[in-house]
C-alpha cells in the first residue's frame, strides 16, 4: 500500500475499477426524507456486524450531509492509495475489521457545502463506488435521502454486485411515512430487496422514570411494513445516550449494550447474517 493521500480528489476521476470490488454484500441504507436518523442507523447496523465478528465497512456516499466519519471518531483523517490509485479506507479506532470512506475526507474543510450540479455528482459517485480498496465481508451503504438523480447512479453501478437489499428508515409520523413509500416504490422498481423497516425515534423513554412519550406519534412504519408485506426490524426510541456518543465518535453499542436501541440493532445484524433469510423484493 502506498502511503500518498488522496487530498485532491480530482486527480483521481479518470480511474475506474469493478463497483465493489472486494465486498462480499453490500446493504444499502434508504430513506424518503432527511432527518429520519439514516445515517445514525448506518453506523448501528455496521457496528453491530462488526460485534458479530465480521469484517465491515460504510461507504458515506450522501453528498449533502457526510457525517459518518464524525459520528464514528475519524474526521478529519487522511485517505491513503495504493500503487494503482485505489482510495483506502480509513480503520475506526485502527479496527481493520471496521473501516469508512466518506467524501468528507475529500473536502478542504467541514464546513464546505458541496454545491455540484447532477454530473458532477454522479461522477463522484461512481469514484465511491468503483475506487476503493474494499476488504469487507459487510459494506453498509448510506444514501442521500429521497428518490434523486443520485439513487440512480448507485442503482446503476451496482446492478451486477452482490447486494443483499436495503434497509428503509422512517420516524413514525405519516407525513415520513408517506415519503419513505415511495422509497419503497423505487426500490421495487430498481429491483432492490427491501430488508426491512426501521421505525426510528419511536418515542421517548424517561431516563428517570421509564415512562415512554410517544413525541412523534407511533407506529406508522409497523403499519407500513404490514401494507407492503415487507419485514418490521423494530422500533427504536429516542435515546440521548446516542447522541453523545455519535457526538464523540464512541461506540453506543459497547457503552450502552443493554439499552433498547442496542438489542435491536444486535437483532437487526443477527437477522441479516442469516443465510436462509428471505425478504421481498
Amino acid at each position: 500500500m502506498g502511503k500518498e493521500t488522496a487530498s485532491n480528489w480530482q486527480f483521481f476521476l479518470l480511474l475506474s475499477g469493478k463497483p465493489l470490488e472486494g465486498v462480499g454484500e453490500a446493504i444499502l441504507v434508504l430513506s424518503g426524507k432527511g432527518g429520519v436518523g439514516k445515517s445514525t442507523v448506518t453506523v448501528q447496523i455496521a457496528s453491530s456486524l462488526k460485534m458479530l465478528g465480521h469484517k465491515v465497512g460504510i461507504l458515506d456516499i450522501d453528498l449533502c450531509g457526510p457525517s459518518i466519519p464524525r459520528m464514528v471518531g475519524v474526521e478529519g483523517c487522511d485517505v491513503l492509495t495504493t500503487p494503482d490509485g485505489k482510495w483506502i479506507p480509513v480503520s475506526v479506532n485502527n479496527d481493520k475489521n471496521f473501516s469508512v470512506i466518506s467524501l468528507a475526507f475529500f473536502l478542504d474543510s467541514k464546513n464546505d457545502a458541496v454545491i455540484w450540479r447532477g454530473p458532477k455528482k454522479n461522477a463522484m459517485i461512481k469514484q465511491l463506488l468503483t475506487n476503493i480498496a474494499w476488504d469487507v465481508d459487510y459494506l453498509i451503504i448510506d444514501t442521500p435521502p429521497g428518490t434523486s438523480d443520485e439513487h440512480i447512479s448507485v442503482m446503476e453501478n451496482i446492478r451486477d454486485c452482490p447486494v443483499k437489499g436495503a434497509v428503509l428508515v422512517t420516524t413514525p409520523q405519516m407525513v415520513a411515512v408517506d415519503d419513505v413509500t415511495r422509497e419503497l416504490t423505487f426500490c421495487r422498481r430498481t429491483g432492490i430487496k427491501v430488508l426491512g423497516i426501521i421505525e426510528n425515534m419511536s418515542g421517548f423513554v424517561c431516563p428517570n422514570c421509564s415512562e415512554c412519550s410517544n413525541i412523534f406519534a407511533t407506529g406508522g412504519g409497523q403499519k407500513l411494513a404490514e401494507k407492503y408485506s415487507v419485514p418490521f426490524l423494530g422500533k427504536v426510541p429516542i435515546d440521548p445516550s446516542l447522541t453523545k456518543c455519535l457526538e464523540t465518535g464512541e461506540s453506543y453499542l459497547e457503552r450502552f449494550s443493554q439499552s433498547e436501541g442496542s438489542k435491536i440493532m444486535k437483532n437487526v445484524a443477527e437477522c441479516f447474517t442469516k443465510k436462509e433469510m428471505e425478504v421481498d423484493a
